[in-house]
Formats: C-alpha cells, sequence, structure tokens
C-alpha cells in the first residue's frame, strides 16, 4: 500500500498490532531543529545498541508526541530485539500494542503532512477516534543521491471508537 498525496487511489486500513521495543533519543524540537536532531540521533543510536549487545530489528522510526506552538515532542530510533538500559541520550522506548490505523507514504517528507491529513481523515469517516501516539517507520533509508519520490514512509496512528 503506498500514498502519494496526488495519489488518491492507496488507501489505508485498520491493523492490531503487538508492542514494539524500541531504543531512542528523545527530545522537544522546533520545526527548524528537527532535521539536526534526526542526524545526531542516528549517529547516537546504532553505537549504543550494539554496546548492550542488542540487535536492531527493522527500520528506523520516530515517534511524535504533544505539539506546542512552536514545538514537537519526538523519539528517534529502531526497534529492538530487547529493552536496552539507559546510554547518555539514547533511551528504551516502545512503540504501543493495539489497533492502528495505517497508511504508506511515498514521496519526500515535505509531503508526509498531507498523507497525515488524509489518515486523519479516513479514520474520522469511519466513526474512530485518532488517539495520541502516532509513528512513522522509514522504509527507504535516504540518501543525498536518490529521488525523493522513491521514500517510502509508513504512518501509523492509534484509534480508539467514537
Amino acid at each position: 500500500m503506498t500514498a502519494d498525496p496526488t495519489d488518491h487511489t492507496a488507501q489505508p486500513e485498520l491493523l492490531e498490532v503487538t508492542e514494539t521495543i524500541t531504543a531512542v533519543v528523545r527530545g522537544i524540537v522546533t520545526p527548524e531543529q528537527t532535521v539536526s536532531f534526526f542526524d545526531s540521533s542516528f549517529g547516537l543510536l546504532p553505537p549504543a545498541i550494539a554496546a548492550q549487545a542488542a540487535v536492531i530489528t527493522g527500520p528506523a522510526l520516530s515517534l511524535w508526541g504533544t505539539d506546542s506552538e512552536n514545538s514537537t515532542e519526538i523519539e528517534v530510533g529502531f526497534p529492538v530485539d530487547r529493552r536496552i538500559q539507559p546510554d547518555g541520550a539514547v533511551v528504551p522506548g516502545r512503540l504501543p500494542a493495539g489497533r492502528i490505523a495505517r497508511i504508506v507514504h511515498r514521496g519526500g517528507f515535505d509531503t508526509l503532512g498531507v498523507t497525515w491529513g488524509r489518515l486523519h481523515t479516513w479514520i474520522t469517516d469511519r466513526g474512530l477516534t485518532p488517539a495520541a501516539d502516532r509513528w512513522e517507520v522509514y522504509l527507504t533509508e535516504p540518501n543525498p543521491q536518490m529521488d525523493p519520490a522513491d521514500l517510502r514512509t509508513e504512518l501509523n496512528w492509534t484509534v480508539g471508537q467514537s
């Protein structure tokens, strides 16, 4: 399932997911700090995970928390095979179990907001309530030489009944 902001044929789906153990770096960032926060976090995570003999079990992810007028709570990390011990900025985390709505966005990060909006509308149109937990899974690793249109990002949003 893919979603391009201009392609309205891709459809979200409802799933039940189990809890995922993660190793993350937490922060409160402004929009201007987001890219540097991601870059610095992804530099810290692999060595800290490896130092504890934990294994990264999937692609990079981010869990988005409460937004304020100027900043957002965020966790950036990886799923891992066991709970890690805190190591400086790298701490244990988790993605929640439960019912989620999911869609896969195809395209650059600058258009993720459009797809998040589509997912929100899809959830509420079905009489469901978007819950607090939202996360992205980066199915393709970005690099400077790639075409942003080739990026795929899984968007996940916990849902409850209205």
